[in-house]
């Protein structure tokens, strides 16, 4: 009977799978929000096919765009400013909703994988 469960479980979870409407947000103007230091900061960015202009704070930094495939990607700055800046970004979509997508990402070689939520505003 234990074993029924848990098959009837693990059946129903592999069945699960998010929404990927990855290609409805390969451009466009996005919106981000975090908490940095306890404040609530917004980042937009625009990205077409192969550059991403990301807007904060009244500053703009530009990254080119690799595509890896509709839901995968690796952003990296045009114009590093410092050693942090030159490393490559792995981003994921996981899932899209609406207008809106959750991502992971991590700097390229790392395992440490940090999540959010981004929304299309154009």
């Amino acid at each position: 009977m234990r074993y029924i469960f848990i098959l009837a479980i693990l059946t129903l979870a592999s069945c699960y799978n998010p929404k990927r409407e990855c290609k409805d947000f390969k451009t466009g103007k996005f919106e981000f929000e975090a908490y940095l230091d306890g404040d609530l900061v917004k980042t937009t960015f625009i990205r077409n096919d192969s550059i991403e202009v990301e807007i904060y704070k009244n500053k703009k930094d530009t990254a080119s765009i690799r595509w890896i495939n509709d839901c995968e990607y690796v952003l990296k700055s045009i114009n590093p400013k410092n050693r942090a800046e030159k490393q490559p970004i792995h981003m994921k979509i996981l899932s899209t909703s609406g207008n809106s997508y959750t991502f992971e990402y991590s700097i390229v070689g790392k395992n440490e994988k940090q999540k959010g939520r981004v929304t299309k505003v154009d």
